[in-house]
């Protein structure tokens, strides 16, 4: 039963996270992109705060690693990816968003082999690199006459977020923390959210209350509660079972499910050029991640194999 269960649930959080450049590419509509963005994790950090006070036995930070990583999950991870995600996805569609974040795993590697040392960024690990961004380029289509509007920059914003992703991903792991992982992410939701206003407020936006409009609150609500404090909980408890590089591989499910969403539910253009450029990260990724393909593929499919 736990192997139906885990993968039940890794679908469950490709389509929770899928879903979630689909509801922002909806909440738009009613609000500014950074005050949106605030919002998220307002409702985010009220949800797993609240579940991990009542829940855990030593839910507070207590230690100087404490901070130091709710600094930087919540103020890169969070604030500094989730101000330029969403002012980016003003220009794309939730496709081109999603693809473009699926580079996640492989900033990361790149950023770790260049901060603490990492055994992946070998030639061909680079070239890997090089392919998936050469991938982003093809996704965000870019028109010589006109590279500072449009899909273009949409893409740019959203990939410099990308690398904010990657350096505190990075950071998390030069501090020792106290807390769990849950919990560390709930107070770094709250952080993130706090900076989020002041970003939403230094940039002028016009403040406004949540709006009462049935599709706002129910974007507002899947992003906060089912895409950030619910998926995160799936997250980590895929990630204590399955390891990370099984859980890594949602990323590349996530694009997949919001391509298909914002095509059926906001008609949504699909050309082939971001199709190619999606399969070009994923080249590039298999390149980077080579070497724990060939440990991990054999026992995944021995997993799978034991799901019939």
């Amino acid at each position: 039963m736990s192997r139906y269960r885990d993968v039940v649930l890794f679908f469950a959080l490709a389509t929770l996270w899928g879903g979630s450049f689909v509801a922002i590419e909806v909440g738009l509509d009613y609000y500014p992109p950074v005050l949106y963005a605030a919002y998220r994790f307002d409702v985010a950090a009220l949800a797993l705060v609240s579940y991990v006070l009542l829940t855990e036995s030593g839910p507070l930070p207590r230690t100087r690693g404490d901070l130091a990583a709710i600094g930087f999950s919540g103020g890169l991870s969070v604030a500094a990816n989730n101000s330029l995600l969403f002012v980016g996805q003003q220009y794309t569609t939730s496709g081109i968003a999603s693809i473009t974040y699926s580079l996640v795993p492989i900033a990361t590697a790149a950023v770790a082999a260049l901060w603490i040392g990492g055994s992946d960024l070998d030639a061909r690990g680079a070239l890997g690199v090089v392919l998936a961004f050469v991938g982003v380029g093809l996704v965000a289509q870019p028109d010589p006459a006109n590279l500072a509007g449009g899909v273009t920059i949409g893409v740019g914003l959203i990939s410099v977020g990308v690398l904010a992703v990657a350096v505190g991903s990075v950071g998390l792991r030069t501090v020792e923390t106290s807390f769990s992982s849950i919990a560390l992410t709930g107070w770094a939701m709250l952080f993130g959210a706090l900076v989020i206003h002041g970003l939403s407020l230094g940039l002028g936006e016009s403040q406004q209350l949540p709006s009462a409009e049935l599709p706002a609150v129910g974007a507002l609500l899947f992003l906060g509660v089912l895409s950030s404090a619910v998926a995160y909980t799936i997250y980590f408890t895929l990630l204590d079972r399955l390891g990370a590089f099984e859980i890594n591989l949602v990323s590349y499910v996530v694009p997949v499910v919001a391509t298909v969403a914002g095509a059926v539910l906001l008609a949504e253009p699909v050309t082939p050029l971001t199709v190619a450029g999606f399969a070009v990260i994923v080249v590039g990724f298999a390149l980077l991640k080579r070497h724990a393909i060939a440990e991990e593929v054999p026992r995944l499919l021995s997993r799978v194999g034991g799901l019939f």
